[in-house]
């Protein structure tokens, strides 16, 4: 704005030069004129300020094309001018729109990126304790515990800004913190008693159950073409637990009942994201499973944990690395849930749970790499048919979405 005030300010000759063209042709000036004529003429055209000689410039004179020349090379600057400030506006407005929001696929490539990673961390931390400290209901809570106080540190410095509950949501929430907390509690009586790589080639299944909720549960139909492509997600997982070296009845069935339970968390997840945050969910989620965990695990495990539990763990591995294991433990399972849950929020249920399989991928190569667990060729090949399912069961899914997205835009 200032460039324009200078434009129109300093030049008294261009508003001049602009207005007087603006005359009509009869001011044409006369042959002869007194001393006090022409000063009476520069008086009136004062404002203009235009005289070359003591004579009034002619209309003529400014279509000359040597006077024009520079008349237009005023107004273009004039109207370049006073197009800055607009354009700038624009700029600013675009400015506001940031890199991340103009390129929503890279963000939630990203949460999908560090919930693998973290996943992984945690997994390969958690088999580790498991190895020397065998009490899934304890460790359960600790995992909780941990993201509970992180949640309360969170809301306590406003980052981020605690959420309201009321009644309403609270009902919505608690059928999801149940789920929650029993796929967890499952998930690691899976851990703790199979290889890591197999609870997780048993998981893989997610998408099925997901398909199955959708259709029989929400009313969703499934297309034929999807069942079709998890057809060989399940022969793979049939496959693999068939020749599993470390394959027991406990491990399986705790896997099993892990998927069920998750599959429920997501769908009613998705629900009560309605009238809040991921954030602040997944904070309420995890305080409503901890209250649910704790009795179990003062049940199932408080006695033995009592006697020779903490006594076993601590010869081991020294109090400092024990305490230091569950902490830590207890971050990543916190943390990796979390931006699990900030990817559902931005992705359907079942796209979800294709990545969450997809993960499992990772998660199965570097458990065999640090563990250096044994798999017979046959679960190799399982695993790696249950995989290729998910990708064409993947691949499907895009392609139907992308159908129902381009049939509504018609």
């Amino acid at each position: 704005m200032a460039s324009v005030g200078t434009l129109s300010g300093s030049g008294g000759g261009i508003s001049g030069l602009l207005r007087l063209r603006r005359q009509p042709t009869s001011l044409a000036p006369t042959t002869s004129l007194s001393f006090a004529t022409t000063r009476a003429s520069s008086s009136s055209l004062s404002e203009g300020g235009n005289l070359i000689s003591g004579r009034q410039l002619r209309p003529a004179l400014l279509l000359e094309p040597n006077l024009l020349k520079p008349l237009r090379q005023t107004r273009l600057i004039v109207a370049s001018a006073a197009s800055t400030p607009a354009e700038g506006g624009e700029s600013a407005g675009e400015a506001k729109v940031g890199f991340l929001e103009k390129y929503p696929a890279l963000v939630t490539g990203f949460f999908f990126f560090m919930w693998y990673f973290l996943n992984v961390i945690f997994n390969i931390l958690n088999k580790k304790i498991y190895n020397y400290f065998p009490y899934p209901y304890f460790v359960s809570v600790i995992h909780l515990g941990v993201g509970v106080v992180y949640c309360l540190v969170s809301w306590a410095v406003g980052l981020p800004k605690r959420a309201p509950i009321n009644s309403d949501l609270l009902k919505l929430l608690v059928p999801v913190a149940v789920c929650h907390a029993l796929g967890h509690v499952t998930s690691n009586i899976s851990f703790a008693a199979v290889a890591v790589s197999f609870t997780h080639t048993i998981k893989s299944l997610e998408p099925f159950f997901n398909a199955a909720a959708s259709q029989f549960i929400l009313g969703q139909p499934v297309p034929l073409t999807l069942w079709l492509s998890l057809a060989p997600v399940v022969l793979g997982v049939s496959m693999a637990s068939l020749t599993e070296l470390s394959f027991n009845w406990l491990g399986f069935i705790s896997a099993m009942i892990s998927n069920i339970s998750f599959t429920y968390r997501s769908i009613y997840s998705k629900k009560a994201m309605v009238d809040m945050d991921s954030t602040n969910v997944y904070a309420y989620i995890s305080i409503i499973a901890l209250v649910v965990c704790i009795p179990p695990a003062l049940i199932f495990e408080g006695p033995q944990l009592l006697q020779h539990g903490f006594k076993d763990a601590i010869a081991n591995v020294g109090l400092t690395k024990f305490i230091s294991d569950l902490f830590w433990v207890g971050m990543f399972y916190h943390l990796y849930n979390q931006v699990a849950t900030n990817t559902l929020e931005r992705v359907a249920p079942l796209t979800h749970a294709v990545g969450n399989v997809l993960k499992r991928v990772f998660v199965i190569g570097f458990s065999i790499v640090i563990f250096g667990n044994r798999i017979s060729t046959q679960t190799g090949i399982g695993t790696c048919i249950a995989i290729a399912g998910v990708a064409m069961y993947s691949y499907i899914k895009a392609q139907i979405e992308e159908e129902k997205r381009k049939a509504k835009n018609a």
